[in-house]
C-alpha cells in the first residue's frame, strides 16, 4: 500500500505521505473468478506488480554485510534494521517480517496514486477493494491507465488529484520489502515511514483510511522523535519535531479551509445552485491563498517559503491532503494525557477507536504528497 512520495514541498520524496493503495495478491482462483470483472482485472494487474516486487528482493542484513555495495547505502539500510527494531521492541508494532528485504526498482516511481472530489461540494471519490473496504484512491500501475481514469473522473465533474507514490504496506499480509524510492529518503522520514508502515500492521480499521493515516502519520512521527533520542541523536530528533510542527501547523489551516468551503457549499444546496457554489468555491480559496502566503508560509520551518505560493488548492487535494491530518491535535492530547509514552498513546488511541468515532471525525471527507 504505497505512501506519497513526495508533500508538494520540493524536500520530500517521502514524508508522511502514506497514501494507501490496495495492492493484493489475487490468487490463481480469484483471478479466473475476477478476470472479467474491471476490479477482477485491476486486482491481478496489482497482483502481478507485488508479485514483481517480491520476486526482486535481497535480504537487508547481507547486502549491510556486503563491501561492495556503498558505504552510504549500507548506513541506511542499516538504520532501517535498527528502527524496525525498535518500532517493534520498544512501541509493540509489530515488524514480523517487513522491511528485512531490499528491492531496487526500475524507476523512482512505484506507483501513481488518484484521488477526486466534485467541485461544487466536498464529496470525495472512493473505490472498493477486498479486505480492506472503500478508500478514497486509488493506484496505477501503468501511466496511460492513470491518465484515463483521471479524465474520466474530470468527465463526471469531479476535481481530481494525481501523484507518485513511492513505498506501500500490505497490512502484513507479505513480507513487504523496503523499496529504492523509500531509501532516498534523508534518514529523518525513512525512520518515520518505517514506523509509519509498522503502524498499519498494528491497526488498520476497515474503511477507516482517514484515522488511519492521520494515526500512522502521528506514530510515526513522535516515534521518529524517540527513536533519534534513544540513539542520543538530539539533531535529528529536532527535525523531525520541526517537520511535525509544520505538519500540525497546516493541518490546523487545511481544517480551517474545510470547515470554510462546507459552510459555503452547504448555505446553498440543490442542483440550481451550482453555479453560486462554484464563485463561492473560488472566493474561498482566492482568500485561503493569500492566509497561506502571508500567514502560515512564513511560520513553516521546515518547508520552502515558495511553497504557500504554489501548492494545489482544489476540493481533490484539499481532501486528500486530510487523509493524514485529521485528529493530530486530539493524538497530541491524549500523548500528552498519557505522559508522553507513546506506546501507552498507540494502545488508548486504538481501544478508543475501536469504541467509536474520535473526536473530529465529522470533519473527515465523506468518502475522502502530498500537501
Amino acid at each position: 500500500m504505497p505512501r506519497d512520495r513526495n508533500r508538494g514541498t520540493g524536500r520530500l520524496k517521502l514524508r508522511w505521505g502514506g497514501v494507501l493503495v490496495v495492492v493484493l495478491i489475487v490468487l490463481a482462483g480469484g483471478v479466473v473468478f475476477l478476470g472479467a470483472t474491471p476490479i477482477g482485472r485491476y486486482l491481478a494487474r496489482a497482483g502481478w506488480e507485488e508479485a514483481r516486487i517480491l520476486r526482486g528482493r535481497r535480504p537487508i542484513a547481507a547486502l549491510v554485510g556486503d563491501s561492495t555495495v556503498p558505504a552510504g547505502t549500507r548506513a541506511k539500510l542499516r538504520l532501517v534494521l535498527e528502527a524496525r527494531a525498535f518500532a517493534n521492541d520498544s512501541l509493540a508494532l509489530p515488524a514480523r517480517d517487513a522491511f528485512t528485504q531490499f528491492t531496487q526498482l526500475r524507476s523512482d516511481t512505484l506507483v501513481l496514486v488518484l484521488s477526486g472530489a466534485r467541485r461544487d461540494r466536498l464529496e470525495g471519490k472512493s473505490w472498493w477493494f477486498p479486505i480492506v473496504g472503500r478508500v478514497p484512491y486509488k493506484g496505477f500501475f501503468v501511466r496511460d491507465d492513470a491518465l484515463a481514469a483521471e479524465r474520466a473522473l474530470a468527465a463526471e465533474g469531479y476535481d481530481t488529484y494525481l501523484r507518485p507514490a513511492a513505498a506501500f504496506s500490505t497490512l502484513g499480509w507479505f513480507n513487504d520489502p523496503l523499496l529504492s524510492t523509500t531509501l532516498a529518503a534523508d534518514s529523518v522520514d525513512l525512520v518515520n515511514t518505517v514506523i509509519h508502515e509498522l503502524t498499519h500492521n498494528r491497526y488498520y480499521a476497515r474503511d477507516g483510511a482517514v484515522f488511519n493515516e492521520s494515526f500512522a502519520n502521528f506514530v510515526g512521527a513522535r516515534g521518529a522523535e524517540r527513536f533519534f533520542l534513544a540513539r542520543g541523536d538530539s539533531v535529528s530528533a529536532r527535525r523531525s519535531v520541526e517537520r511535525w510542527a509544520d505538519d500540525r501547523l497546516l493541518a490546523a489551516y487545511w481544517a480551517r479551509l474545510y470547515t470554510s468551503l462546507d459552510s459555503a457549499f452547504r448555505a446553498h444546496p440543490g442542483d440550481t445552485a451550482r453555479a453560486t457554489r462554484l464563485a463561492l468555491r473560488d472566493s474561498v480559496y482566492g482568500a485561503a491563498r493569500r492566509t497561506l502566503v502571508d500567514s502560515i508560509g512564513p511560520r513553516l520551518r521546515t518547508i520552502p517559503a515558495a511553497y504557500a505560493a504554489r501548492v494545489r488548492l482544489d476540493n481533490a487535494a484539499l481532501m486528500a491532503r486530510r487523509i493524514y491530518l485529521t485528529d493530530l491535535e486530539h493524538f497530541e492530547r491524549v500523548f500528552a494525557a498519557e505522559g508522553r509514552d507513546l506506546e501507552r498513546t498507540i494502545e488508548r488511541l486504538v481501544r478508543d477507536h475501536e469504541r467509536g468515532p474520535a473526536p473530529g471525525g465529522a470533519a473527515a471527507p465523506s468518502a475522502r504528497d502530498s500537501i
